[in-house]
């Protein structure tokens, strides 16, 4: 099975009402299993992270497969699902971003949505750039590090 990727970087304006379009060519390569539903969460990272649906519900199973009267596992739960929102596509490929979503991430008029395969991140253009290697000698040191497949048996790109 040949799943599409959510892949490119571009750089959007949220309309006065705090309202996103998705890019054409991200909403072209959305599963058609999940429709416009989406799901936003707030990154590791101060981003937003958003998922199709299907991509999504494999995440969701992980957690909440977690045992429930492990006090760590409630705490990572707890934080993890914290803001978590559905968001519908409108006709035009619009969806909303909550306030408190928008505070977290920085984002106020301008926002760069970088697809990552199975899902998107959302930023401040400033912060964005904030979070990239800009040294391309350290770049290619981690592209070395997870992408060879000299690391031996079981490594990143063992066969």
């Amino acid at each position: 099975m040949i799943t599409q990727l959510l892949s490119g970087e571009y750089e959007c304006k949220l309309d006065p009402k705090g309202r996103l379009v998705l890019p054409a060519k991200v909403k072209a390569n959305l599963p058609e299993a999940s429709g416009n539903q989406l799901v936003l969460v707030r990154g590791f990272e101060p981003c937003l992270v958003l998922y199709p649906r299907a991509a999504w519900r494999v995440i969701h199973e992980k957690v909440m497969a977690l045992d429930e009267f492990n006090e760590e596992y409630r705490q990572f739960q707890r934080n993890f699902f914290r803001g978590m929102t559905e968001v519908e596509l409108d006709t035009i490929g619009r969806f909303m971003l909550p306030r408190t979503m928008l505070r977290y991430a920085g984002i106020e008029k301008e926002a760069i949505i970088v697809g990552l395969g199975n899902r998107c991140e959302i930023w401040d253009p400033e912060r964005y750039d904030d979070f990239l290697i800009k040294d391309q000698q350290s770049f290619s040191k981690l592209a070395q590090k997870f992408l060879t497949t000299e690391t031996g048996p079981g490594g990143p790109l063992a066969a």
